[in-house]
């Protein structure tokens, strides 16, 4: 288990390096120039080409991504081009919003998602199981924002039980991460219900049946927990998907997150903004990845890292 386990933590170096290649030339692609943007339209070309020279934006690619690499090991994503502050400084006040919304709306989405696949694949082909997959489907199916309006105007303006701006306190968190979790709640449904059809329909279950094994042990203790590889995939997927698309829910919501920040960085062609915030969301992501990786083996013991 060990040796898998830095196993894996190895292979993130090169990942990570291929992928800071990536986002480097993808960036550099946008269309605009973001000292023209940040000057303005009626500043002189000298000017413009001397705030360039300044910012290094003159040099060639390669050159900018070596010096772009050398502060990044030192712990220096670099200065925003728009505001002067330093990036690092800026993802630090902006990460612990965003991380609770993703973790907060993937703990509702595992709850109610596992629980509903459960009751669907228990009751298989009968009435609940078609109004759960329905409900499932119009969760897959509901856009972030419409679906953040919607719980707004009823819970905000009219029940007036909730605030509607900032995250504050945990009652503001309430609303912003329910509308994550109810967004991904269809897919971990579905998940779960394959998952536990596969199982249910072996051998096994049907020697516990017979055994008169009661069906809520059945259920929850064999056919569940043989089922949890792919629904623990399902979750930590949800967990990457929630990281890097609750843009529109914090901007519904008047939230200061890393996906604001972005939308941002890339409107104003802020190129360190723009490559520090994808490069810490990958980073979280795959790290998420690895983690799901390693708990394999806690979940299913019959699985051996050699």
């Amino acid at each position: 288990m060990l040796k898998y386990a830095v196993k894996r933590i190895l292979q993130l170096i090169p990942m990570l390096l291929i992928l800071s290649v990536i986002v480097f030339s993808i960036v550099h692609l946008i269309p605009g120039d973001p000292v023209s943007n940040m000057l303005g339209p009626d500043v002189p070309s000298e000017m413009v080409e001397a705030e360039k020279e300044r910012l290094g934006l003159n040099d060639p690619l390669p050159v900018q991504y070596i010096n772009y690499m050398k502060g990044l090991f030192t712990g220096d994503m670099g200065t925003s081009i728009v505001t002067g502050k330093p990036v690092a400084e800026e993802l630090a006040k902006r990460y612990p919003p965003t991380l609770i919304l993703a973790v907060g709306g993937t703990v509702v989405a595992a709850l109610i998602g596992v629980l509903f696949g459960i009751i669907a694949a228990v009751n298989h082909n009968k009435f609940v199981d078609n109004l759960l997959m329905v409900l499932s489907l119009t969760s897959v199916s509901t856009p972030s924002f419409f679906l953040a309006l919607i719980l707004m105007l009823v819970f905000c303006l009219q029940l007036k039980w909730l605030p509607s701006i900032g995250l504050k306190s945990p009652l503001h968190a309430i609303l912003p991460v329910f509308t994550l979790g109810i967004t991904a709640v269809g897919f971990i449904t579905r998940t779960t219900r394959s998952a536990m059809l596969d199982v249910i329909n072996q051998d096994y279950i049907r020697t516990s049946r017979s055994r008169g094994v009661p069906k809520r042990v059945i259920t929850y203790v064999h056919a569940f927990r043989n089922a949890l590889i792919p629904v623990t995939t399902a979750v930590g997927l949800r967990f990457g998907s929630l990281l890097a698309g609750a843009t529109l829910v914090e901007t519904v919501f008047s939230i200061p997150g890393v996906g604001r920040f972005l939308v941002d960085g890339v409107l104003k062609r802020d190129y360190p903004v723009v490559q520090g915030t994808i490069l810490v969301l990958a980073v979280t992501f795959v790290v998420v990845n690895t983690v799901i990786d390693l708990l394999y083996a806690a979940v299913d013991p019959r699985i051996k890292y050699d």
